[in-house]
């Protein structure tokens, strides 16, 4: 599928819906989205215990229509108490009033105490803000978990990016570390009454970004900069880096574009993950959830291949591989042996249709992608997804990133078994150049227009034609 190719203007993308805060950490922003919903649920149901001894049906729907109401809830970490309590007694209020307006016009009020109505009205914002004091106090133990925080680079020392600087160093729940500052101009000409550090000029941003481990770029450019903004954003298709622009948008392609903020800053996102915040919650759910029930489904038939292997030729039954994943980072991924090598080095020949190297056993398993199976558990480690760009030899990786233009965009997610280019006839052996392109465009295309409805359709298709498809060899 070729890429859509397309002139976005700030005021067209500032139109869609407001997205989750793109500086904070995903667990931290998921707990703050249901803290809120949870609160109001929990204080209805512990009042109703107390008073009625039970939760009672029609305080069950009322629950379940209060969360959807109110999830999710607004993202107020940075907001002062003052700002906390209006915010949250003005947002009540709103609830409040709507639930009771339905309920007297329904009918459905008289199904509940008046008791417990009424002191569910006076509790439910204090419960929500006690919730919210409580995670500002626990956030700092919350972002721990989340490991060392993301290097990121501001191109552009004006003052949009002095500004967002600013506000990075000075948020106490940002997982962001500032490594400094990128711009061409001379020293002269910037302002320099500050701490930030000057790393380089803009045609050194890609070797900067790969030398210094750089996951973040925030660009400060003004639109006059366009040509050497594009240019350097060609660059960095070589790179697994996540970037934002900051001031106007311009012509670029773009990789789940959406408006946020970073610390309370508006960004605006030019090639990000789709896995962000509740999105990687329920992509993680469901691929656990799918991993396991496929796992032990199949139990019986991984015991017969696994014996067959050990049994039709010497060698191991696993193969393990170094694949890239994640960001780019190595990992091993595992397949059931199908081959009598077991190559791993600089140099990867692709198995080819009468390749020597493939052991009768190993081409049943291959046709029928049998031998992708032990990859689940690869799903259940956190290595890879049910569905995702298909994972390349490292070999390839290097081969490939260099004759391919945004070839290291498809690693801003996991590597997955099954993938958008494998269900649309780009399945097996690569080839040729154009056919490594196309699978590429596919993967930068699922990464544009994700949703959990088209992975399930992925899923669907790769089970269909499975059975039919003779292209795996």
């Amino acid at each position: 599928m070729p890429e859509n190719h397309s002139t976005l203007s700030a005021e067209a993308l500032t139109k869609q819906p407001a997205q989750t805060s793109l500086g904070k950490d995903s667990l931290l922003r998921t707990i703050e989205s249901l803290i809120g919903p949870a609160a109001f649920v929990f204080s209805l149901w512990a009042l109703t215990y107390y008073v009625e001894g039970e939760v009672p049906p029609p305080y069950l729907i009322l629950s379940v229509l209060v969360f959807a109401l109110t999830f999710p809830s607004h993202a107020r970490l940075q907001s002062s108490t003052s700002s906390l309590v209006v915010d949250i007694t003005v947002n009540w209020i709103w609830i409040a009033s709507l639930l009771l307006v339905t309920g007297f016009t329904t009918g459905y009020i008289r199904e509940f105490s008046d008791q417990v109505l009424i002191a569910w009205l006076c509790v439910a914002p204090l419960a929500e803000l006690g919730t919210c004091i409580g995670l500002r106090r626990a956030a700092p133990a919350i972002l721990k978990l989340q490991g060392p925080k993301r290097r990121a680079i501001v191109v552009g020392m004006n003052e949009q990016g002095l500004a967002l600087a600013t506000k990075i160093t000075e948020s106490p729940y940002s997982r962001i570390e500032l490594v400094g500052f990128v711009d061409s101009r001379s020293t002269q000409r910037l302002d320099t009454a500050h701490p930030y550090k000057l790393l380089d000029k803009l045609d050194k941003l890609a070797y900067l970004v790969k030398t210094k481990g750089i996951q973040i770029i925030y660009l400060s450019l003004p639109m006059a900069s366009q040509p050497r903004i594009l240019q350097a954003l060609d660059e960095l298709k070589d790179t697994t880096a996540s970037i934002y622009f900051v001031p106007d948008m311009f012509v670029t392609d773009l990789i789940q574009g959406k408006p946020g903020s970073v610390c309370g800053m508006p960004v605006i996102s030019v090639c990000e993950s789709p896995f962000k915040a509740a999105n990687g919650v329920i992509k993680r759910l469901s691929d656990v959830f799918f991993s396991l029930l496929i796992l032990i489904m199949i139990s019986p038939v991984l015991l017969a291949i696994a014996v067959a292997i050990k049994r039709g030729s010497p060698g191991p039954i696993i193969f393990k591989q170094r694949r890239y994943g994640l960001d780019g980072e190595e990992i091993l991924v595992y397949k059931f042996r199908s081959m009598s090598v077991t190559e791993d080095g600089g140099a990867i020949r692709q198995a080819q249709r009468n390749d020597p190297r493939i052991t009768p056993l190993g081409a049943f398993l291959r046709r029928t992608s049998l031998d992708e199976l032990p990859q689940f558990v690869n799903v259940l480690q956190g290595r890879m997804s049910i569905v995702g760009p298909r994972p390349h030899a490292v070999a390839h990786n290097e081969l490939y990133r260099k004759l391919i233009k945004g070839y290291m965009v498809r690693h801003k997610v996991k590597p997955g078994i099954t993938g958008w280019a494998q269900v649309n006839g780009f399945r097996g052996e690569t080839d040729t150049l154009d056919k490594m392109q196309g699978r590429i465009d596919y993967d930068l295309d699922y990464l544009r227009h994700w949703s959990l409805r088209m992975d399930i359709h992925i899923i669907l298709k790769t089970i269909r034609l499975v059975a039919k498809d003779q292209k795996a060899y």
